[in-house]
């Protein structure tokens, strides 16, 4: 009861049924406080239509948007939105809306927005929330402001986008002038992305070919102008692109980085090479003064032999370790085999002395000179070496026998050569030289004591000068010897005493003690340090026992090593490829080299035979490698020949010339390299005959440059000329044709965007000039047919007479014209006389629909040309004529005023014309005739 009361009793807005509710809805005032509150409940109504009606009433636009999401695929709820918005209904205020504008997200809405709001500013801020690139295509087309169109427009960045706005905008020139900018500016830049990705690709193509080819004397300088010019390009590169190019650039780098370890390698070895040489020449300096000193001393003793042994030991050790580094020169090896030919004849007469001097002892005693005779005979002890003091004795003895004693005489050359050896005596105490000047002063003392002359007694007082200073040198050397021989014992006792030294270093340190030991010679010795340093060096010596035979045993590997690699070198060697690469020779040489340096070091016995042979192989190598120069040589001259009679044979063409130049360059690099002091030469004088070539093609294009320039710009002094002359008569038709035969003449035109703008404007022009003229022929024509117009009426008059009294004239055109008539309108004149002779009168309806049917046709044809367009009746007449303008067409090309004096022909000779339909069409035809008439300004 109580539900039934109420709902008697409660408002028609709150009634269940909807249609009730509208109604109800309808009937609301907005403006009165309770109404408006049952309005505001209404917009939570159920039904969406009521709420729509409900926020339409209160004019709600910020709850009508606020709730359109929920409603976005009802028509009603979508206009009423837009509606709003846009602000043809209802009074919300701009800023307001503008507002809601900006915070819509609704693409359909925003468009609608942009083509309806009543606003400029709300509409950009309904465009601006648009991205999607239909609507604004869309709005770039259609919309009805043009600052929303170009907005849409500018906003567009696809090219098919642009493209489609192109075709569809035709209502603003702007906006398709913004679009084909627009367009041709990405074009532009896609093909100068696309020549940029070209050149990164050439360059990337070039840096890894210069990676791959060999040093040359250019390379760091090229690699470093590929690496600028990939610097130069502002477009990214790729990933692959990036890790190509900084390959390249390792691998170059390392070709750089090899030449310059090999350049550095080469200057070491140079330097150890230097280094070699000077040892090698003090040690050849030592024996040949030891030999030397054999040859001048008084006697020659055991110890002098046992020193000179020494010292050949060591300069054998010393040079064969010297030559498995580096192999000793020419001149250097002929003085160390005539040296040790010396030392050998020195041993060998040393060793038959041995043999003999016991009995020669003997028999000197026992005073058997022809025995004493016989011996030193079977001894053959050479001229050139000082004898032993007993040799001497036998000697002296076997020649008193055979002469008598002579009185000595002394000469002033031997006085001067006593005085020469003082000197040498001198210079040798003033350096130091203690064993050279003592051995040299116990051979002067007794030759220059032996003088009796006066003239010998200053080289005798003098001998006594530096015979004391000789003894004052040896008793300093006894002083500062004393404490080092104490220092070299308290050393080598302290190394035979550390038991963690390693066997290497422990040796290394006893051989330089040893040495240093031997350097003091007999300068303050004593049995008691010489039995401590013994001691010490044998205890050294034991303990490195172990590892002195693992030392033999890795020598003797050493040796079958190198061996081994001289077996190599000579099978190389023994068949050696004709087309062998110097550079690969020299690789293999170099390494070689480094494994015979590692293959060190080697016993004693078999160093200096197999140091000889891999010398040998060395030299053959070296040999083969500067012969396969050579021809290299000999190759790249033949090519600076060649590039030479191109650059003065004139015959060929410059651009052939310049490629056989580049294929040159390139057998260039595939060549190798030249001798070492040739290959600068060689490649500068090749270089420069190419530079002497690519200087002629400069100089050719820059001729061609400025010809081509010369050639634009008499064509812009031409272009110029012709935009600024206008034709005034038909009749100068002669000016334009000779306009373009010397446009002619100065194509063709470079390919460039200057040269196309120009034969673009140059095209228009003429499409203008043609224009023009053709327009001031169709005036003269109707000029012409103006000056016939008695004429006309004449014929008019004449029709008339034959239509109303059946009697045909002819119209005299001499008569009434004052002037002659117009050849094209002769024939038509003549016809318009026979055709009142050859129809019949009365006209039938036939012959007066076909004269009525040609007059419309010959208006809109004369519509057509003057005016563009036809009246809607008319349309099938256009049709028409369109196909036969087309038909006519393919045969030949008629110009406009051929058309409009057909046209007037025609006319002319159409008759007899009633003077219904003449009167009918007549204005029309004098108005189209006016506007061909009018000729436009200059």
């Amino acid at each position: 009861m109580h539900g039934l009361l109420r709902r008697l009793f409660a408002p028609r807005w709150q009634h269940p049924d909807p249609e009730v509710r509208r109604q109800a809805l309808q009937r609301l005032n907005p403006e009165q406080a309770e109404q408006r509150q049952a309005l505001q409940s209404l917009t939570q109504d159920s039904d969406s239509q009521i709420r729509l009606a409900a926020l339409l009433a209160l004019d709600d636009c910020v709850g009508l948007v606020n709730a359109y999401p929920h409603h976005q695929q009802e028509e009603t709820w979508f206009n009423a939105v837009c509606q709003r918005l846009s602000g043809r209904e209802g009074h919300t205020d701009l800023n307001q809306r503008q507002t809601l504008v900006e915070q819509m997200d609704e693409p359909r809405v925003l468009s609608a927005v942009a083509l309806q709001g009543d606003n400029l500013n709300l509409r950009l801020a309904a465009l601006s929330k648009l991205s999607d690139e239909d609507e604004l295509i869309r709005q770039a087309c259609h919309n009805g402001v043009a600052a929303v169109r170009h907005q849409a427009a500018e906003r567009i960045e696809d090219e098919e986008g642009l493209k489609r706005l192109l075709k569809e905008a035709r209502r603003d020139r702007q906006v398709v002038r913004l679009a084909r900018e627009r367009l041709n500016r990405l074009r532009s830049d896609a093909q100068w992305l696309e020549a940029e990705e070209q050149q990164r690709e050439t360059l990337l193509h070039q840096l890894e070919q210069h990676a791959r080819a060999p040093w040359e004397p250019l390379y760091g300088g090229r690699f470093r102008h590929l690496e600028r010019q990939w610097e130069q390009l502002t477009q990214p590169p790729s990933v692959e692109q990036e890790q190509r190019f900084h390959q390249a650039v390792l691998n170059c780098r390392k070709t750089l980085h090899d030449h310059e370890t090999q350049e550095q390698a080469r200057q070491q070895s140079d330097e150890r090479r230097e280094e070699a040489e000077n040892t090698r020449e003090q040690l050849l300096e030592g024996i040949e003064e030891t030999l030397d000193g054999l040859r001048h001393a008084s006697a020659m003793t055991v110890q002098d032999v046992d020193s000179l042994r020494a010292q050949r030991q060591l300069l054998g050790q010393r040079w064969q370790a010297l030559s498995d580094i580096h192999p000793p020169s020419e001149t250097m090896r002929q003085r160390y085999t005539l040296a040790i030919q010396h030392y050998d004849q020195c041993l060998e007469a040393w060793q038959r002395w041995c043999a003999v001097s016991a009995p020669i002892e003997t028999a000197l005693a026992s005073g058997d000179h022809a025995t004493l005779s016989t011996l030193i005979s079977d001894c053959q002890w050479p001229d050139t070496l000082t004898p032993p003091a007993l040799l001497g004795r036998a000697l002296a003895a076997c020649n008193a026998d055979s002469t008598a004693p002579s009185q000595p005489t002394e000469g002033s050359t031997t006085l001067e050569a006593h005085g020469a050896e003082l000197d040498t005596f001198e210079h040798l105490l003033e350096r130091g030289a203690f064993k050279s000047a003592s051995r040299l002063h116990q051979r002067l003392k007794p030759r220059i004591e032996a003088l009796e002359s006066s003239a010998a007694q200053p080289l005798k007082t003098r001998l006594k000068h530096l015979a004391a200073r000789l003894a004052e040198l040896r008793d300093w050397r006894g002083f500062v010897a004393g404490p080092k021989r104490e220092q070299l014992c308290a050393s080598i006792e302290a190394l035979a005493n550390d038991l963690y030294m390693a066997e290497e270093a422990l040796d290394r340190h006893h051989r330089q003690l040893v040495k240093e030991w031997k350097s003091l010679g007999d300068a303050a010795a004593n049995r008691e340090q010489s039995a401590r340093f013994r001691s010490a060096s044998d205890r050294i010596h034991e303990r490195l026992a172990p590892w002195r035979d693992q030392l033999s045993k890795e020598r003797e590997n050493n040796l079958k090593a190198r061996e081994a690699l001289c077996d190599q070198l000579e099978t190389l060697l023994a068949q050696p490829a004709e087309d062998a690469d110097p550079d690969v020779l020299r690789q293999i040489r170099d390494k070689a080299r480094h494994q015979w340096r590692h293959y060190s070091p080697v016993p004693r016995e078999g160093s200096e035979a197999v140091g000889r042979r891999f010398g040998t192989i060395r030299h053959q190598l070296q040999a083969l490698i500067d012969q396969r120069a050579e021809t290299i040589a000999s190759k790249k001259r033949e090519l600076i020949s060649q590039v030479s009679a191109l650059r003065s044979d004139d015959s060929q063409p410059l651009a052939q010339r310049i490629h056989l130049t580049k294929q040159l360059q390139q057998q260039w690099r595939a060549l190798g390299r030249a001798p070492k002091g040739e290959e600068q030469t060689l490649w500068k004088t090749f270089r420069h005959e190419c530079d002497q070539l690519f200087a002629q093609r400069d100089a050719h294009k820059n001729e061609q440059a400025a010809r081509q320039q010369q050639q634009l710009d008499q064509m812009q002094t031409l272009i110029d000329e012709m935009d600024s002359w206008q034709p005034l008569e038909a009749g100068e038709s002669a000016t334009l044709e000779r306009f373009i035969e010397q446009a002619n003449q100065l194509e063709p035109l470079p390919r460039n965007r200057r040269s196309e703008g120009m034969q673009k404007r140059m095209s228009g022009i003429v499409r203008a000039r043609r224009e023009r003229l053709n327009r001031l022929a169709v005036a003269d024509t109707v000029q012409q047919w103006h000056a016939i117009m008695p004429l006309v009426n004449a014929h008019l008059a004449a029709d008339q007479r034959y239509l109303s009294e059946g009697s045909p004239s002819d119209v005299d055109a001499q008569t009434v014209l004052d002037t002659s008539l117009p050849s094209a309108f002769n024939q038509s004149h003549n016809v318009r006389n026979q055709q009142r002779h050859s129809v019949a009168v009365p006209l039938s309806d036939a012959e007066h629909a076909r004269i009525a049917d040609s007059l419309a046709r010959l208006r809109v044809h004369l519509s057509m040309l003057a005016v563009g367009s036809v009246r809607q009746s008319d349309e099938p007449l256009r049709l028409a004529i369109q196909v036969e303008r087309l038909n006519e067409g393919f045969n030949q090309e008629r110009s406009r005023d051929q058309e409009v004096i057909d046209i007037l022909v025609a006319l002319l000779a159409l008759g007899p014309m009633p003077a219904t339909l003449w009167d009918a069409e007549v204005e029309e035809l004098d108005n189209l005739l006016s506007r061909l008439a009018r000729v436009p300004l200059p």
